[in-house]
């Protein structure tokens, strides 16, 4: 009856309710009842939750009991809809022996999970919540084939959460082979967001590695619809001088007129004149007012092109707070 219950939108959440708030006696009696029947309940739209609920509520008897009902299909659970999610809150609330013996049943099938739709968040899961040591098998699985994964809607994420957590050593493997085609992954629809995530989360050098990458490129980058995202965040986190090099690239020659300046085509450019909003935001006082100075004899072509208005409204907000 409690198995029925548990696979009932009501039910499940009346079970639920009653694990969090239950004394001991109740909630053995609720634990027993649903132990037998794991499997089927974390595969259920609604029994994964009781599922759950056990592994965050119960007892470390009670979640040794369940990792065990788990043993042997971790990596069918793992690509279910439902199963993959209490694979996760597993991993998230059990010790570091009993995780561990869960994902190594997922050794040999990384590449598999992680072009997964459910799978791939199994695999984010264990990077988050286990020591480097113990993901070097996921490092491994990458192998060369870090670009392609950085290109994959699911990869992506996997590669953004390696960046997050894993060893300086593991880090510098996978980011070799990704700097190698910065533009490339700037261009991209998803490998756009690992760039910017290398400009989040990476050390100064990798962080100039991309922008020594752009250099020379940031007008045509800026203008795509996926890298001008990216060069956005390259002008909030450059260092000074990176920013300095930045302006004078977009800035252009002072000599040329207002048509002809890389500056004016981002201003037309429906992504282009969101990076010049941003520069104009984010620089120094000094920065600022050699940027406008230089952007001040364009005033007027800027007013009559499409998105010029919006690099004089944020000229005027600036010069409103006085640099």
């Amino acid at each position: 009856m409690t198995v029925d219950l548990a696979m009932d939108q009501y039910g499940s959440r009346f079970i639920q309710q009653r694990l969090e708030r239950a004394p001991a006696s109740h909630k053995e009696v609720t634990f027993q009842a649903i132990l037998p029947h794991t499997l089927r309940l974390c595969a259920d739209v609604f029994g994964n939750y009781v599922i759950q609920k056990l592994f965050e509520h119960g007892t470390g008897e009670h979640k040794r009991a369940l990792s065990a009902q788990l043993r042997g299909h971790v990596l069918p659970l793992s690509m279910q809809m439902y199963g993959c999610r209490v694979v996760q809150k597993a991993i998230d609330v059990l010790n570091l022996d009993q995780k561990s013996a869960l994902i190594q049943e997922l050794h040999g099938h990384v590449m598999k999970c992680v072009r997964d739709q459910n799978g791939n968040h199994v695999i984010q899961k264990c990077i988050e919540k286990v020591p480097p040591s113990h993901i070097q098998f996921v490092v491994d699985a990458f192998g060369h084939q870090n670009m392609k994964l950085a290109m994959h809607p699911y990869g992506c994420r996997v590669i953004q959460r390696l960046l997050e957590h894993c060893s300086g050593q593991q880090r510098e493997s996978i980011l070799n082979e990704i700097l190698a085609s910065t533009q490339l992954l700037a261009r991209n629809q998803y490998g756009n967001y690992v760039v910017q995530h290398i400009l989040l989360h990476a050390d100064a050098g990798h962080r100039a590695a991309v922008m020594e990458a752009f250099k020379g490129s940031f007008m045509k980058l800026s203008k795509h619809k996926f890298a001008s995202n990216v060069v956005e965040k390259c002008v909030t986190h450059a260092t000074r001088d990176e920013r300095k090099e930045l302006i004078d690239e977009i800035l252009g020659d002072p000599d040329l007129d207002s048509a002809s300046l890389p500056l004016t085509a981002m201003a037309r450019d429906q992504y282009a004149n969101y990076v010049v909003q941003r520069l104009i935001e984010i620089v120094d006082p000094e920065q600022r007012q050699y940027l406008i100075k230089r952007i001040q004899p364009h005033l007027h072509y800027l007013s009559k092109v499409p998105y010029g208005k919006h690099i004089l409204a944020s000229i005027e907000k600036a010069q409103e707070s006085g640099f």
